[in-house]
């Protein structure tokens, strides 16, 4: 097979590695695209195209993981993972462990590993990669590997929630906030959140959001009923999708381009956390994106300043 159906064919898994590594749909396809370049600079077939593309792909995206987290720190706001609609790998022998790495709150827990640690994690824990080729991908013994394995395990399982809801329960029961949502229904709405719920915004200091988080059902209820108020004057459009494996929504304006993007986490019956992405740098790859700060002034009769 000549090389370039080989690399295509490999494309998805290759994505798919650099996106849980970095939590950034763009960073991971600059780093797949590097691994074509130095695949295509290579001058012997290895053993394994697959094993080879799936180390090169993990080294760069650990280089770019070590520098970007020194500007996760210096991020205005909270920082959250660029949406992602459809994981473009499939494995039916891995779905579930594919789609559970796949959600924010799961990208958010990878991103208290070190680099090192989350490489080898996604290799071994989600894709199934064997400790021989782990090690190989991350310049590390097979023993020291498996320490690593053992610490990200430990973090990833601490920091889960004991009950999760399946998935036909999930979009039910995001079906009904968003109606309730659209009705103004604070009263069922409320119902729908849990007592702790939080609104967690990432603006990235580059548009409006309600608030860098929101904290309980009931003021929650409140300002999201208020937000889809002001959203409906300006025919802003709310689109239902699975939003990183999870129930979620994309907003548009009435050109359709991208707003927001929400993403829902439910548990025990109740959704827990809304998290929101409106900063424009992150939503590119879903399609044009709207002038947040134009459309805010409208919705609220706002003048711009000269």
């Amino acid at each position: 097979m000549p090389r370039a159906e080989e690399f295509e064919e490999l494309r998805p898994l290759l994505f798919s590695i650099a996106y849980r590594i970095l939590g950034s749909v763009s960073d991971a396809e600059d780093a797949v695209q590097e691994t074509w370049l130095r695949f295509g600079a290579t001058r012997t077939r290895p053993v394994s195209t697959k094993a080879f593309l799936a180390a090169v792909v993990t080294r760069i995206a650990i280089d770019v993981l070590r520098s970007a987290r020194v500007r996760r720190e210096e991020y205005v706001g909270p920082w959250l993972p660029e949406p992602l609609l459809s994981d473009p790998y499939q494995d039916p022998a891995r779905s579930a462990e594919l789609a559970d790495s796949l959600s924010m709150a799961a990208l958010l827990l990878l991103e208290r590993l070190s680099p090192l640690e989350r490489a080898v994690f996604v290799l071994r824990e989600v894709f199934g990669f064997g400790f021989p080729e782990v090690a190989s991908a991350v310049g590390r013994s097979e023993p020291a590997c498996r320490q690593l394995a053992v610490r990200a395990r430990r973090h990833m399982e601490a920091g889960r929630p004991r009950f999760e809801a399946d998935r036909r329960e999930r979009e039910e029961l995001a079906a009904r906030f968003f109606d309730a949502l659209r009705e103004g229904d604070v009263d069922g709405l409320r119902d729908l959140l849990a007592a702790d719920v939080q609104v967690v915004g990432d603006g990235g200091g580059k548009a409006p959001q309600l608030a860098a988080r929101i904290v309980g059902a009931d003021r929650v209820a409140r300002v999201l009923t208020m937000f889809f108020g002001l959203s409906a004057r300006i025919d802003v459009s709310v689109e239902p999708r699975e939003v990183n494996g999870r129930p979620g929504a994309i907003f548009r304006d009435r050109d359709h381009r991208v707003i927001n993007a929400w993403a829902l986490d439910v548990l025990d019956g109740r959704i827990r956390t809304v998290r929101s992405v409106i900063n424009p740098d992150k939503l590119g790859h879903l399609g044009p994106v709207a002038d947040a700060w134009a459309l805010r002034r409208e919705a609220t009769g706002e003048r711009q300043e000269p």
